[in-house]
C-alpha cells in the first residue's frame, strides 16, 4: 500500500491515492475512501473521547477531509444512561441557527483538523489497510462463491505443512494434501489445475477449497473433453474413485444412435486418455448405466464375467455369481473392483464363485427344509418338496391359495389344507409370544395394537428404544425409513401421522 502523510491534506492527492490502492488490490477506490474515512474518524475520537460520535468525511472531488462530530438532538438528555450523554444535545439548548432541528435528528459540528503524529499516522494507515483487507476478501468471496463446482487454473504459491495455497489470479485457495492424488507431488510455481469444491466466508474471512480428489473433478474434466457430455447428449449418472488409482464413471444417452462409452472413449481412446493424463494415470472404468440394477451392476464390474445375479431389494443387497476363475479379477486388487461397483451403484455387492454358491444354495436348503419340519411338524420328503417349489417362510405357505399347493405333485387338498393351517397357527403362536415379550420390555399397548405396525417391524423399534407412542411420533418419516428398511415414504407417513393423532 502506497504512503502518505495525512497531516496536511492540501498536500496529497487522497482521490489519485485511492485509485491507486484500489488498482493494485483489485477493488472499488470508494471501498478505499471508506477505510481512510474510517481510520481518520477512529483518530478523531483518540483525540475528542471515544465516547463522541465522530465521523469522517472526504470530497470525492478534491480529496479535502472534513473531520465532524455528530449529537443526536433529544427532549431531555437526563432521560438517557450517562454513558450516552456525551453524543447528545437538549433540544431546548439549540441555538438559532439549529431551532429548525427536531428530536431524532442530529446536530452536525466541524471539528478542526486533525494534527497527526507520528504514532497516530501509523495507527491510521493500520486501519486503512486493515479494511481494505477485508474489502479485498468480500471481493474475492464474491468472485468465487457462484464458482463451486467448476474447474480452475493456478499457480502453486507455496507449500504449507503438505497443502497447496494456490494463487488463482484474483485470490488464493487451499489445497489440501487429503485432497490430492496418491504420491502427488507439487512444488513452488508449479502450475496446477483443481476442483473448487467449496467457498466459505466467516469471522476469520473467507476460504476458497480445492480438490483434485473430488468425485466431481472427474466429472468436470469429461464435461470439458466430451462434447456430447457438456452439450447434455450424454448424461453421467455416477461416479466411484479412489482418487489416483482407479475410477468408475457410468454413462446413459436416451439417444439410440450414440454409443455413449464409445462417445467419452474417443477415437483410439484420446478423449478418456486426456483425463487419466491430468489425473497422473488415474485408471477408468466407463460403464453404461441402465435402470435395471441386475445389468448395472454386471456392467459396473467389468472386465470380469457374471454368471448370474441374486437381488434382495428390500435391504439392497445383490450376490453376484461368476465362474471360479473370474473370482479375482471381479473382486480387484484389495476389493477395489467391486468396491467401486458398489459405490457406483449404491447398492451392497457380494461376490462368489459358481461352487460356493452351490454350496450355500445346499446349506440354505437344509436349513429351510429342517425349519419347515421343525415349525410345520411334517417328514422330510414334504419339507424338501416345499423348499424345492419356491416356498421360503411360513408366511408364504399361509397365505397360499389351495390351488397352488395342490398343484404340487404327492399334494391333495387334505395335505395342503393341514400344511396351510399349521403355518398359520405357527405364526399366530410366534406373534402372541413376541407380543408377551415386547410387552415385558416396556412397549406401550398403542404400539402393540396398531394396524400399521407388524410384530416384526415392532421388534425392530424396541431394538431401537422405540417403545411410546410419542417416541414414535417424533421421528421425521426418513428416520423411520432408516429404521424400518422395508417400508416407503407413503407408509412412513401413515404410520407417523396416525402416532400423532393424540396430538390434536
Amino acid at each position: 500500500m502506497q504512503n502518505f502523510d495525512v497531516k496536511d491534506s492540501g498536500s496529497i492527492d487522497i482521490v489519485e491515492i485511492s485509485k491507486n490502492i484500489a488498482k493494485e488490490k483489485g477493488i472499488s477506490p470508494e471501498e478505499v475512501i471508506d477505510a481512510m474515512e474510517f481510520a481518520i474518524a477512529k483518530a478523531g475520537r483518540t483525540k475528542y473521547g471515544f465516547e463522541q460520535d465522530i465521523r469522517a468525511k472526504i470530497d470525492r472531488n478534491n480529496g479535502k477531509i472534513g473531520l465532524f462530530r455528530y449529537l443526536e438532538v433529544v427532549e431531555d438528555v437526563d432521560d438517557f444512561p450517562e454513558e450516552e450523554r456525551a453524543n447528545k444535545i437538549n433540544i431546548k439548548t439549540l441555538d438559532k441557527n439549529n431551532k429548525h432541528l427536531q428530536a431524532g435528528e442530529h446536530l452536525v459540528e466541524e471539528l478542526p483538523p486533525l494534527d497527526f503524529g507520528r504514532i497516530a499516522v501509523q495507527t491510521a494507515k493500520q486501519v486503512i489497510y486493515q479494511r481494505v483487507k477485508e474489502a479485498e476478501k468480500i471481493m474475492q468471496y464474491n468472485e468465487f462463491k457462484d464458482k463451486i463446482g467448476e474447474i480452475v487454473n493456478g499457480v502453486v504459491k507455496r507449500v504449507e505443512y503438505g497443502n497447496l495455497i494456490v494463487d488463482l489470479g484474483k485470490g488464493e485457495a487451499i489445497l489440501r494434501r487429503d485432497e490430492l492424488l496418491n504420491k502427488e507431488v507439487f512444488r513452488r510455481s508449479d502450475r496446477i489445475r483443481a476442483y473448487i469444491a467449496d467457498v466459505k466466508h466467516d469471522l476469520k474471512g473467507h476460504q476458497i477449497f480445492l480438490s483434485r480428489a473430488h468425485n466431481n473433478f472427474l466429472v468436470k474434466l469429461f464435461f470439458q473433453e466430451v462434447p456430447e457430455i457438456y452439450d447434455g447428449i450424454i448424461e453421467v449418472k455416477s461416479v466411484a474413485r479412489d482418487p489416483g488409482s482407479r475410477a468408475k464413471i457410468a454413462v446413459f444417452t436416451k439417444e439410440k444412435s450414440i454409443d455413449p462409452v464409445g462417445a467419452c472413449v474417443g477415437m483410439r481412446g484420446s478423449r478418456v486418455q486426456a483425463v487419466v493424463n491430468e489425473l497422473q494415470g488415474e485408471k477408468i472404468d466407463i460403464v453404461l448405466w441402465s435402470e435395471d440394477i441386475a445389468t448395472y451392476v454386471v456392467n459396473a464390474l467389468g472386465p470380469a464375467e457374471v454368471d448370474k445375479v441374486v437381488i434382495e431389494e428390500d435391504i439392497k443387497k445383490i450376490d453376484v455369481i461368476v465362474p471360479d476363475e473370474q473370482l479375482s479379477l471381479a473382486i480387484g486388487r484389495k476389493g477395489q473392483n467391486v468396491r467401486l461397483a458398489s459405490s457406483l451403484s449404491g447398492w451392497s455387492i457380494d461376490i462368489l464363485t459358481t461352487s460356493q454358491e452351490s454350496d450355500r444354495r445346499n446349506e440354505e436348503f437344509k436349513n429351510l427344509s429342517q425349519k419347515f419340519m421343525l415349525d410345520l411338524d411334517v417328514d422330510e420328503v414334504i419339507a424338501h418338496l416345499l423348499v424345492t417349489e419356491g416356498f421360503s417362510s411360513l408366511d408364504e405357505i399361509a397365505m397360499v391359495s389351495m390351488e397352488e399347493l395342490t398343484s404340487i405333485e404327492g399334494f391333495d387338498e387334505n395335505l395342503s389344507n393341514e400344511l396351510i393351517t399349521r403355518a398359520k397357527s405357527h405364526i399366530e403362536k410366534l406373534k402372541k409370544e413376541n407380543l408377551e415379550i415386547l410387552k415385558k420390555a416396556g412397549v406401550e399397548d398403542y404400539l402393540l395394537e396398531s394396524k400399521f405396525i407388524s410384530v416384526d417391524q415392532l421388534i425392530v423399534l424396541n431394538e431401537k428404544n422405540i417403545k411410546t407412542r410419542d417416541q414414535l411420533a417424533d421421528l421425521s418419516n426418513d428416520e423411520l425409513i432408516e429404521i424400518l428398511v422395508e417400508i416407503d415414504k407413503v407408509k412412513a407417513d401413515e404410520i407417523i401421522m396416525d402416532a400423532r393423532k393424540h396430538w390434536f
